[in-house]
């Protein structure tokens, strides 16, 4: 018992429990003013930081009562349970990026080797939206190519919930797989790379640093590729956007409308050029052009092994494990959490 009090303790300091209550009441006073609604997008925005943080800090303060509980009436199975769920909560504590409470855009890429890399990328996407359905995270496709035989070019969708970038920061990377090729009469081996990026979904307030201008934007408009109704590839609702400084380029066209298309592609950009001033700060020197990724096709990150042998390794924290099909069907949480520890 006095263990889990003390790391209830450095918990609350280490998440700043203090200030996540006075903000709370700031945020408060914020949405109680007449004119929130004036602007959609930062009202909806401060509603939802307020309910995450009432979240968290009820969260907190629950088991901050069971444990002054069990310390006068102790109990085997609750105090297991009281452990359990301050070992998950500590993980917050991992998570003291500026972004880390931000909602995270990922975007899959099929690597070289036509079909079979593009099944790769198909099932890298199943996998990570399995782990965010098991996560209790919504996710929303932002912009989808399917490859011509099967799987998908790329990808780029996102994940709404508190701390998801935080948590997916981590797969941003090269994704490797090796295994019998289905789509090979002889059944080869074959081995398949797909390219896995992660950015924070940043607004206007976030991006305070980087000044897009109008001029800069080369906007396009095209037929949608994806899937639809009967007006799909009629009316010209997708959207191509570069930045003409870096050559950048984006796209969107999961949405009906030619509007909100753009916007899509706008966060988009917004979070590609944050990624690349990140890239920049850190020191990397490199000619950046055309579809920057910071994610590079060199930074493999995790092999999976379906063939001669079943095996998922990550090649920066060296867990593995032999049940390929739990992984690939979303259960990514000792990977995850082990690469947390290590940013720690």
């Amino acid at each position: 018992m006095e263990e889990l009090l003390l790391r209830l303790k450095n918990l609350k300091e280490a998440i700043r429990f203090g200030d996540k209550k006075k903000k709370i009441i700031e945020l408060e006073v914020e949405s109680a003013k007449p004119d929130l609604w004036s602007g959609p997008e930062h009202a909806r925005g401060i509603m939802q930081e307020l309910s995450d943080l009432k979240d968290e800090v009820k969260e907190v303060e629950d088991l901050s009562e069971t444990l002054e509980i069990l310390k006068e009436v102790p109990d085997e199975l609750e105090m297991a349970k009281a452990e359990e769920k301050l070992t998950k909560l500590e993980f917050v504590s991992f998570l003291s990026g500026p972004y880390d409470n931000k909602n995270a855009i990922v975007s899959i890429h099929a690597g070289q080797g036509g079909t079979e890399a593009m099944d790769w990328a198909s099932m890298l996407f199943r996998m990570y939206l399995r782990f965010c359905e098991r996560r209790g995270w919504q996710s929303e496709t932002l912009d989808y190519t399917a490859g011509e035989e099967a799987g998908i070019k790329s990808v780029t969708f996102k994940v709404i919930g508190h701390y998801t970038y935080g948590y997916l920061k981590g797969e941003a990377g090269t994704h490797r797989l090796v295994r019998q090729s289905p789509f090979n009469a002889d059944k080869l081996r074959q081995t398949s790379f797909a390219l896995v990026e992660v950015m924070p979904e940043l607004t206007d307030v976030d991006f305070k640093d980087i000044v897009i201008k109008d001029e800069d934007l080369d906007w396009q408009f095209i037929h949608s590729g994806g899937h639809g109704g009967q007006n799909v590839n009629k009316v010209s609702t997708a959207v191509r956007l570069t930045h003409i400084p870096t050559g950048i380029v984006v796209t969107a066209q999961s949405e009906r409308f030619q509007e909100q298309n753009r916007k899509i592609a706008l966060d988009l950009l917004r979070g590609k050029l944050w990624l690349r001033q990140q890239e920049i700060e850190k020191g990397v020197k490199k000619e950046i052009k055309g579809d920057y990724r910071p994610a590079s096709w060199g930074n493999q990150i995790r092999s999976y092994v379906l063939h001669p042998y079943k095996m998922v390794k990550d090649l920066r924290t060296d867990v593995e494990t032999g049940n390929t099909e739990a992984v690939l069907d979303g259960e990514i949480d000792e990977f995850v959490d082990a690469e947390l520890r290590t940013q720690k």
